[in-house]
């Protein structure tokens, strides 16, 4: 049995070997992109205007890219969704936060991206906070 097992590891190992490498390596410019345009309108902030954020690597037009970047790195976890919309079924505070709005377009983690956001609520506070730097900080 043990010899078996020696013979089919050594059959495996000298078939891998000879296996030619990939025939196309991947090129800096052929990398995957997150890419996310960012538009953001009434934040009476810094803010206010139109980005291009992109991670992986970091570039694009956001005045903090490199920490934008980090926090969508961070809030990102597998099966869920960093720009999900509030749930329907959220108990809010009714409170109002001021008029800025963001538009958020683009792909992330391989995945469209269509999100948009507010402050007319608690919970649309939490959820544009949770994504600071990506979203401004409001003089609200």
């Amino acid at each position: 049995m043990l010899r078996r097992l020696v013979l089919t590891a050594a059959a495996s190992v000298a078939a891998l070997s000879t296996a030619p490498l990939s025939a196309h390596a991947v090129t800096p410019a052929e990398t995957p992109t997150d890419r996310l345009m960012i538009t953001v309108s009434d934040s009476g902030g810094d803010g206010e205007g139109r980005f291009e954020l992109k991670c992986h690597p970091t570039g694009g037009s956001h005045p903090a890219a490199a920490a934008a970047c980090a926090r969508l790195d961070e809030v990102t976890r597998y099966g869920t969704d960093p720009f999900a919309p509030v749930p329907a079924y959220a108990s809010c505070t009714m409170q109002y936060g001021g008029p800025a709005t963001a538009h958020i377009t683009g792909t992330w983690q391989g995945r469209p991206v269509d999100a948009r956001y507010s402050r007319n609520n608690g919970c649309e506070i939490s959820r544009w906070n949770n994504l600071a730097p990506v979203l401004p900080r409001t003089s609200a």
